[in-house]
C-alpha cells in the first residue's frame, strides 16, 4: 500500500516552480499543491497541454494534432483514468483501427483498451491545471542559483523571483538548456535524442465512408491516419482526420514549408486508402519539433536532491502521455520524500 506523507504545517513548504504545462508538468504541480506546497507554473504557449493539445480554427473546427489516444497499463495511473472517467473528462474510444499498406488492410488491431480526453484531448490537462497559479506565454530563461534558493526571470527579463525548487517539463533538448547551471543533470537530458513530426489537420467535404476510423500504415512516409471525430463528444460533421508522418520522413522534411508537407501527405492519403482525391473544407499541417523520445532514459526523473532542481517528461522512463504522467507523479515524490523520507512510496522514481 502507497503511503502518504503526513503534511508539515504550512508556512514550512517550500515554495516550487515547475516549467512546462504538459501532463507531465500538470501532475507533479497538482500533487504537490494538494499537500500544500506553493507552486507556480510557468508554460511559454497560451494555453496547457503540450502535445496534447487541441487545435481550434477559425471554422469552428477541433483536431487532437498531437496525442490521439492513450493506455493505462500502470495500475496508480489507471486508477486516475477510472477517476476521469468518472468527471466526465475521459471516455473510452472504441475506433476500428487497422493495419494498411499500399492501400490494403493487412490487419486489424484488437484487444488494447484506448482512451480519449473529452472533447477534446487537452481537457485532461485543463482538469488538473483547475486553480493552478499558471503564467502563460512567458518563455522562462534557465533558472540561476543564489543563496539557496533559485531565481527565475523570464526572457524578456521580467523577474519572477526566487523559489526553493525548480522542476523543469520540457522536450529533453530544451530541458539541457534549462539545465545549462546544473552540468551533471543537463548532461543526462542532452544525450536523449528525440525525432519531430509532422502532422496534417484535414476536413473534407462529404464522408469517405471508410471501414475503419484508423490505422497504422507501414511502407509509407504517413505511420497513422484517424478520423478525429470518431473520437468520443467530437463534432459529427464535417469528417476531420488526422495523419502523423513517420519519424524518418518527418525528421528528412523538418525544415520544409508546411504548404510542400501538406501536398505530400495528402497525396499519400489518398495513396494509403485506395481511395481517389475528395474535395477538401480545411487543411493545415503542423510540426512538432521534439515529438517522440528515441532513446528515452531508464530513470523515471532527475533530481537533485543538494540543489533541489529536477525535470520529467516522457523522455524519462517510457514514452506516451502515461510515462509522461508517472515521469511527473515520479518528480512530484521526490519532493515529497525530502519533506517526509520515511512516509512516501517513491518505487517509482530513480
Amino acid at each position: 500500500m502507497t503511503k502518504l506523507p503526513i503534511r508539515p504545517p504550512r508556512e514550512s513548504m517550500p515554495s516550487l516552480a515547475v516549467i512546462g504545462a504538459g501532463i507531465s508538468g500538470l501532475i507533479c504541480a497538482r500533487t504537490l499543491q494538494d499537500y500544500g506546497l506553493s507552486v507556480t507554473v510557468f508554460e511559454k504557449s497560451r494555453g496547457v497541454g503540450g502535445r496534447m493539445s487541441t487545435r481550434r480554427t477559425d471554422e469552428a473546427l477541433h483536431f487532437d494534432h498531437g496525442a490521439q489516444y492513450f493506455t493505462a497499463r500502470d495500475a496508480r495511473f489507471r486508477g486516475y483514468v477510472n477517476a476521469w472517467q468518472h468527471d466526465g473528462v475521459v471516455a473510452a474510444w472504441l475506433g476500428r483501427i487497422m493495419v494498411l499498406q499500399n492501400g490494403v488492410v493487412i490487419d486489424q488491431k484488437e484487444g488494447t483498451d484506448r482512451f480519449v480526453a473529452v472533447p477534446g484531448m487537452n481537457a485532461i490537462c485543463q482538469h488538473m491545471a483547475t486553480d493552478l497559479q499558471i503564467e502563460y506565454q512567458t518563455k522562462v530563461a534557465p533558472p540561476r542559483r543564489l543563496r539557496g534558493r533559485w531565481l527565475l526571470a523570464s526572457e524578456d527579463g521580467t523577474d519572477w523571483g526566487a523559489y526553493d525548487m525548480v522542476i523543469i517539463s520540457a522536450p529533453a533538448p530544451q530541458t539541457a538548456q534549462l539545465l545549462r547551471n546544473v552540468p551533471e543533470l543537463a548532461g543526462q537530458a542532452d544525450r536523449v535524442e528525440m525525432s519531430g513530426c509532422w502532422a496534417v489537420m484535414l476536413a473534407l467535404e462529404e464522408s469517405l465512408a471508410l471501414p475503419f476510423d484508423a490505422a497504422f500504415i507501414h511502407q509509407s512516409p504517413l505511420s497513422w491516419i484517424a478520423r478525429n471525430n470518431s473520437k468520443p463528444n467530437r463534432s459529427p460533421e464535417p469528417e476531420t482526420w488526422i495523419m502523423h508522418a513517420s519519424p524518418e520522413w518527418s525528421e528528412t522534411n523538418l525544415e520544409r514549408s508546411a504548404e510542400q508537407v501538406e501536398a505530400d501527405l495528402l497525396a499519400e492519403f489518398w495513396r494509403s486508402i485506395g481511395t481517389q482525391p475528395q474535395a477538401i473544407k480545411y487543411i493545415k499541417a503542423h510540426r512538432w519539433r521534439f515529438a517522440l523520445p528515441t532513446s528515452p532514459l531508464e530513470s523515471r526523473c532527475l533530481f537533485d536532491t543538494s540543489l533541489l532542481i529536477g525535470a520529467c517528461g516522457d523522455w524519462c522512463g517510457g514514452p506516451r502521455v502515461e510515462g509522461a504522467f508517472l515521469s511527473g507523479a515520479a518528480a512530484a515524490s521526490r519532493v515529497l520524500n525530502l519533506l517526509r523520507p520515511t512516509r512516501v512510496d517513491d518505487s517509482s522514481a530513480t
